[in-house]
């Protein structure tokens, strides 16, 4: 296929790397003809590379640069030309600029896409003479190695359109979905689920952002911790995609952004690229603050509260089976002793519920139930708690069974459920919501998630792991302690846990009756 990309800068020349290195022709173009010179010479280093790196070999390495076709002239006329991709800056009258020259420069037969990742699809479109011929194909930086690409239709795109694109993108070696031409389209729109409820934390004053961060990575098995990603990805840029999504979904309360980040923004706090984010970079510092040492007593008694509820019964029972394990001293009795901490395993609920029922709030703390991905336990203290029975507590936590490794502690403010089953409520609720309204298909949301974000498991699959019921009663606990719509269930998750189906499960559609 001969591919003309327009737009030479860091997305353009990813896609005309991707594609040369694929077999097809690429010609690349720029309204500044050394951002071209510029681009061909970086895709040339990134091939070098990957022959040092033993990726490719000289002899492909020296066939895809010969396909790269530098044009002095973006609208200069292409009777060969059967796809253009356009890779300008993230503004409708460009785009339509662009689209508008290509459109009396080339064939009719040249099918259009957008790379744009913000702009709505048919907008874009409908300032063609022709709206049928364009589509979405958003790729993400960089090209080569995020291998995902979201194949976005607009409401004119001709049926066939979505499919060539999707052979296209399969053929190069990337994974394709199709996606509805809604704010944000896929992952742009489930990465939501994660940022806005650790910004909902913060404002709450739960905990730091690098408590928060240490819980998604160790407790939640991400790779980054939503503070962390804000500050590689740039506050500036999250806070406008934030803002974007929820006003494209007219103010939906799951997406609703936090007041925390407009004067971060204003301020210059944008993270890596400024030096300073959530955190501090450069002159010696990086990232976080190491956390507290554990320095309580870890030999006092624990009096573990069973809550008996059949959701949570399964992972009480691993909590205090790992406490044994450790040595730590579990009382059965029906109250604690004096000199036990009382530890109220949560799952939606906050501790001062458990405390309302006659335990000692001086020594009553929260603990997590959720299993962790790494060594991590979560110790949630209330307003009446006694500090020095708080560090008693986490020492209890940190001990380890035989010859292992401590557990790391955080200390937390209690909230509604924990830090980790709001976060996973959050994502898990905002990826049922894009399948409950049919805008991916339930495997096309977990491969773009998986592959888009790189979180352990895409939402659908991430909440089947805890099963719809665990987690319809994990949202209606949220709801009904905080009273915020933000948490109320989905109806993907009170359906399936209704009718005994799986989360990933697409169930029938009245589509599927009528063939």
């Amino acid at each position: 296929m001969r591919i003309r990309i327009v737009g030479a800068g860091a997305m353009g020349r990813g896609i005309a790397q991707w594609a040369a290195s694929a077999g097809h022709t690429v010609e690349l173009a720029d309204v500044r003809p050394e951002a071209v010179r510029e681009a061909l010479g970086f895709v040339a280093s990134m091939l070098d590379r990957a022959v040092a790196k033993g990726r490719m070999s000289a002899a492909d390495r020296e066939a895809s640069v010969a396909r790269l076709v530098p044009l002095a002239d973006p609208w200069a006329a292409g009777p060969h030309v059967e796809l253009v991709i356009e890779a300008v800056r993230e503004d409708l009258e460009t785009k339509a600029e662009v689209f508008g020259k290509l459109e009396r420069a080339l064939p009719a037969s040249a099918v259009f896409a957008t790379n744009t990742s913000s702009l709505s699809v048919t907008r874009i479109a409908a300032t063609l003479q022709d709206p049928t011929r364009l589509a979405g194909l958003h790729f993400f930086n960089p090209v080569p190695l995020m291998r995902i690409v979201e194949v976005v239709p607009g409401a004119a795109t001709r049926p066939e359109i979505p499919a060539l694109l999707t052979a296209l993108v399969e053929g190069c070696g990337h994974r394709a979905v199709t996606v509805a031409d809604t704010p944000g389209f896929l992952v742009n729109h489930a990465g939501r689920g994660l940022v806005t409820e650790a910004l909902a934390l913060l404002e709450e004053s739960v905990a730091e952002p690098a408590e928060i961060d240490r819980i998604a990575r160790d407790v939640l098995g991400l790779r980054m911790g939503p503070f962390e990603l804000m500050d590689l990805t740039g506050l500036d840029v999250t806070a406008a995609v934030i803002d974007s999504i929820w006003l494209g979904f007219r103010h939906e309360d799951r997406l609703r952004p936090s007041f925390l980040t407009p004067n971060r923004v204003a301020a210059g706090l944008h993270g890596r690229k400024t030096g300073r984010g959530w955190y501090a970079y450069g002159d010696g510092a990086s990232g976080p603050a190491p956390e507290s040492p554990v320095t309580g007593d870890g030999e006092r008694p624990v009096f573990l509260v069973r809550g008996g509820r059949p959701e949570t019964a399964a992972y009480e029972e691993e909590l205090a089976g790992a406490l044994e394990a450790a040595g730590v001293r579990i009382e059965r009795g029906a109250r604690p002793s004096a000199e036990a901490v009382v530890l109220v395993p949560v799952w939606g609920t906050a501790v001062s519920a458990a405390v309302a029922d006659g335990l000692p709030r001086e020594r009553t703390f929260g603990v997590e139930v959720l299993p962790a991905a790494g060594r991590r336990r979560v110790l949630a203290v209330t307003a009446a708690g006694d500090a020095t029975a708080a560090r008693d507590a986490r020492a209890v936590l940190a001990r380890a069974s035989g010859d292992g490794e401590p557990y790391a502690v955080s200390v937390v403010r209690d909230t509604a459920g924990s830090v980790a089953q709001r976060l996973l409520s959050s994502v898990v609720a905002v990826g049922c919501s894009i399948a409950e309204r049919s805008l991916a298909a339930p495997a096309d949301i977990d491969l773009a998630v998986t592959t888009g974000l790189g979180y352990p498991a895409g939402p659908l699959a991430w909440g089947e792991r805890v099963g719809a019921v665990r987690m319809l009663a994990l949202q209606r606990a949220l709801h009904a302690t905080t009273g915020d719509p933000r948490h109320r269930p989905t109806r993907w998750v009170t359906e399936r846990a209704a009718l005994g189906l799986a989360l990933t499960d697409p169930g029938t559609s009245p589509a599927d009756c009528l063939g």
